[in-house]
């Protein structure tokens, strides 16, 4: 492992900023949603939800990073959507899942 892979997600670019600011409240919405049908009733690493989202994402705003969604992530376990486990800073050692999920 090297220290990269430990290190905590980077912060946006004044560049990406000026991209996200650019969303439209639709837009954050599509993205919520996408992120909320990737998570499931199991345990799942922010990072397999954020990547497959972005994948998916049929109308995606190019140059929005992952660390972007991975910040929607947080807000979504902040507003109570999802429960989450480790430290949303770092989206390969994080969980999410949906609260109705039971560990199995």
């Amino acid at each position: 492992m090297s220290s990269h892979d430990i290190e905590p997600d980077g912060e946006l670019t004044a560049d990406q900023i000026k991209l996200v600011e650019q969303l439209t409240d639709a837009d954050i919405q599509a993205i919520d949603n996408a992120l909320l049908a990737n998570a499931c009733d199991k345990w799942r690493k922010v990072a397999r939800v954020v990547g497959t989202t972005m994948m998916e994402l049929p109308n995606r705003v190019e140059g929005i990073p992952d660390v972007y969604y991975s910040q929607r992530v947080q807000n979504l376990v902040k507003d109570g959507l999802l429960e989450s486990q480790g430290n949303l800073s770092y989206m390969r050692y994080s969980e999410v899942r949906r609260l109705d999920g039971n560990e199995t």
